[in-house]
């Protein structure tokens, strides 16, 4: 499974077309957030469900400790496993046929610098160590 590390920095329209190529390729992805970023995470999962492409399969929250040379603190993190939704093809292709492209054009560049992991999960389906910048 595909997972995002969704950031409080970026536009949520990026990881929300990044989640559209990964349900589309692989049937599900993965949401991650840690801190200030759990918000725009939340947006993001929402509106792929209120657009009808997406059905959240698992939640998950926990308190990440982060430490540096001076403290130990702990921060909020939040992970989402949506999976495709029936309908998601059908939207898909209305949606790129309104907007005269074919599934999947233009994503490219739109995608640039997004933050994914590639990797095995747990059996709680929220754990990841590594990230990787999208290079496509």
């Amino acid at each position: 499974m595909e997972r995002i590390l969704v950031s409080s920095t970026r536009k949520p329209i990026s990881y929300i077309n990044l989640a559209k190529r990964f349900l589309q390729e692989h049937g599900e992805v993965q949401l991650s957030a840690l801190g200030i970023a759990v918000a725009p995470m939340v947006t993001v999962a929402e509106i792929l469900k209120n657009r009808g492409l997406a059905v959240e399969k698992k939640l998950c929250t926990s308190l990440e400790s982060l430490s540096d040379d001076y403290r130990t603190r702990q921060k909020p993190k939040m992970d989402i496993v949506l999976t495709k939704s029936p309908d998601f093809d059908d939207i898909i292709a209305q949606e790129s046929q309104a907007a005269g492209l074919s599934a999947g054009d233009d994503m490219a560049t739109q995608l640039e610098g997004a933050l994914i992991v590639d990797e095995d999960m747990d059996e709680e389906g929220c754990m990841g160590k590594e990230v990787d910048e999208v290079d496509l």
